[in-house]
């Protein structure tokens, strides 16, 4: 027998279903209470609401248990790259040999972007964010492929496009960063695996040979996978929503960046290295700033310690843990910052108040090490967050287009004036 849920209001009694997921959440469907009685729920920021049953990603935060379609990041990290994780997210399971070498191949071929977006890039002063570069590089294909603004197109031309999406997304980043830097942009290198030819875009001039460290890109692959999805959070939940008009994907993506792009979502890794850079400017005294961390009337806190949903650990920070030590043991970085933050993190790990508070680093935190480390500026950490991000955004629009998902349009309670009469202006 199916359990339902009783809402008891002036007199009468609602029952509203509850359903359960295969990992035993459990929720109860609403959709039919304003026509039933004409209410409506209020949940500030959608925290305790569902909008959408999805089959992508499982996280339990208590837990500390995180799984792309079934599978643990932790075994995924390990074993798995970042361009099979993409096809699991986006496919539904991981593919066969040929498969993936075919996937990979279509991937490789359309890394290539039009000459024309060098004059979009141009138009941007060096100055410019490199997120709001991404964005509007992302948008512009809709341009350049007019098919992608049908919603009634084939698979398909949909699978093309989000083939494209993959593909150009890391020539699009590199490109944000060479305006930023002010440098030629660097083409795709086809010979190079993903990673790896981010990294030459990145990074090579055109008067310098460049080779890419398999330590970094290593490193770098799993950081991308730990990113990849995490369930309804505010920038998928964007992708979603827009998508929901029938948008195309490329707007659809676009406007997922620009929610990352908040500070209180995609910024955490920047904030890291912002108070790293704060503590060095003071003196480089880390003892002194986990005891403001300790003190509770003081409004300082360690920024990567800790998270929002994780309560416990966060899973994927154990896993890129040992990525950055590798990356500062093999790059032999001489950075005081670093340092620092090395201190804080031997501290927070053994320290009781944040040991009982679990008070952990978390991804954010050795993220922003690792991309300190190799160089790329706190400005295109929100960036590479995308990078990673992106085979997410692009599973979560494609399972809310295949399951015929109505319009976003959230409710709301009005709190303003009742009717009133226009006074004119003469008479104010």
């Amino acid at each position: 027998m199916s359990k339902v849920a009783e809402i008891h209001y002036d007199g009468q009694v609602y029952e509203m279903p509850v359903i359960e997921g295969s990992e035993n959440e459990k929720a109860i469907d609403i959709s039919s209470l304003r026509a039933k009685s004409g209410l409506i729920t209020i949940d500030q920021g959608f925290k305790n609401t569902g909008s959408t049953t999805s089959a992508i990603t499982f996280l339990d935060g208590e837990l500390g248990i995180l799984r792309y379609r079934g599978y643990p990041i932790e075994e995924l990290a390990e074993k798995s790259t970042f361009l099979e994780v993409a096809y699991l997210l986006i496919y539904g399971e991981l593919p066969k040999k040929d498969t993936f070498e075919s996937f990979k191949k279509d991937v490789t071929h359309h890394t290539l972007v039009h000459e024309d977006i060098k004059k979009i890039l141009e138009g941007f002063p060096s100055n410019a964010h490199p997120m709001g570069v991404l964005s509007s590089l992302v948008c512009s294909l809709t341009a350049f492929y007019p098919e992608s603004l049908d919603p009634n197109r084939s698979w398909d031309k949909v699978n093309l496009g989000i083939i494209r999406l993959i593909a150009k997304m890391p020539t699009f980043a590199a490109w944000a960063y060479k305006n930023e830097m002010g440098h030629p942009v660097i083409y795709p290198d086809n010979n190079l695996d993903y990673c790896g030819n981010f990294l030459k875009m990145m990074f090579a001039l055109p008067a310098d040979q460049y080779e890419a460290d398999p330590v970094v890109a290593s490193a770098l692959d799993k950081l991308l996978i730990l990113h990849a999805d995490h369930e309804q959070n505010c920038s998928t939940s964007t992708v979603r929503i827009v998508g929901s008009s029938q948008a195309s994907l490329y707007s659809s993506v676009s406007a997922g960046i620009n929610a990352l792009w908040g500070p209180l979502h995609g910024g955490a890794n920047q904030a890291v290295i912002e108070m790293l850079e704060a503590i060095k400017e003071d003196g480089g005294n880390s003892k002194k700033w986990l005891e403001k961390a300790k003190d509770k009337d003081d409004p300082f806190r360690l920024m990567g310690f800790g998270h929002r949903v994780y309560k416990n650990f966060d899973p994927r920070a154990k896993i890129i843990k040992k990525a950055a030590d590798d990356v500062l043991a093999k790059m032999g970085v001489n950075d005081p910052v670093l340092d620092i933050a090395k201190e804080l993190e031997e501290a927070a790990l053994k320290d009781p108040y944040f040991v009982e508070r679990k008070l952990y680093p978390n991804v954010d935190f050795y993220s922003g090490i690792i991309y300190r480390a190799i160089g790329i500026p706190t400005e295109m950490f929100t960036v590479m967050f995308a990078l990673g991000r992106l085979p997410g955004w692009i599973a979560q629009w494609k399972e809310m287009r295949a399951n015929s998902e109505p319009i976003g349009r959230p409710r709301q309670v009005y709190v303003g004036e009742v009717e009133r009469n226009y006074v004119p202006i003469s008479k104010r």
